[in-house]
């Protein structure tokens, strides 16, 4: 296998995203520039309800925000409470950030971050039009967040760190981010089995959330190096239905799964500035 360096990688990546916010609902799919959702629109609810969104969630948010790109539901995981401070890695169209919005109400806020401009100008236009003032969306990468340490209480994400070449860094920074007892609540995908290098390095499965996936047992290493404790890794029942219709024929749903990831920050651990 052809090792593919991290910055070109993010190029990609981005380049993916920005013809997928132009283009609208496509989901983890090679060409964002076409339909997606199958014969009819029910078929991209269904795949949401199968992913653990309620209707009344999918209701509640304004078109053009859900663009199809996770892989569960983060929020529902996650037990957000009133007054929470939130934090979405790699919000896209900011769809699970208005979910999160409502949950923590007023006295909280959702912070999302993209390095994609082009997914942010779409968050913060689709925030303008549900009046949402207790997010905001900043420009950055994941591995770097744009964030003070210890000052979020949950960062959520969904199908997106599997996208980072340096996942490392990301949990890192993560840890970081997370205010002591906070934690991760993550929808994504990972690796069950050791894929085939000729799926590892097809650039469609790369960007569609499917060849970057990092396995299980490498996960809770990477969780466990910055200081997470009790790492949770639960396969969803819905993972291979959701990945088959992503790349049907590929049998890429026999190497990964679309997995609930959780892991906390210590209640005693601040992390300190370097002096």
């Amino acid at each position: 296998m052809q090792e593919i360096d991290a910055d070109k990688i993010r190029q990609m990546v981005r380049a993916w995203y920005a013809q997928t916010a132009a283009a609208g609902p496509c989901g983890c799919r090679p060409d964002p520039a076409k339909s997606c959702c199958g014969a009819s629109p029910g078929t991209a609810d269904s795949m949401n309800l199968v992913m653990g969104y309620s209707r009344q969630e999918l209701s509640s948010v304004v078109d053009g925000a859900n663009l199809g790109l996770g892989c569960g539901n983060p929020t529902a995981m996650a037990n957000l409470k009133q007054g929470e401070v939130i934090l979405d890695l790699g919000c896209g169209g900011g769809f699970d950030c208005f979910l999160a919005a409502q949950k923590v109400g007023d006295r909280g806020r959702v912070i999302g971050v993209d390095m994609t401009p082009e997914m942010l100008a779409k968050a913060r236009e689709n925030a303008a039009k549900m009046g949402a003032t207790n997010v905001e969306f900043r420009l950055g990468e994941i591995e770097h967040l744009p964030v003070a340490d210890n000052s979020v209480d949950i960062i959520i994400s969904n199908c997106v760190i599997n996208l980072s070449p340096e996942k490392k860094q990301v949990f890192q920074d993560a840890y970081r981010a997370l205010k002591p007892g906070g934690r991760l609540a993550i929808s994504d995908v990972v690796a069950t089995a050791k894929m085939p290098d000729q799926l590892r390095e097809q650039t469609a499965l790369l960007t569609g959330c499917i060849a970057g996936a990092e396995h299980i047992d490498r996960i809770r290493e990477l969780l466990g190096e910055p200081g997470f404790e009790k790492v949770s890794i639960e396969i969803k029942p819905h993972s291979k239905e959701l990945i088959r219709q992503w790349f049907p024929g590929s049998g890429a749903e026999n190497y990964v799964a679309s997995a609930a990831i959780e892991a906390f920050k210590p209640s005693g651990s601040i992390t300190l500035l370097p002096s």
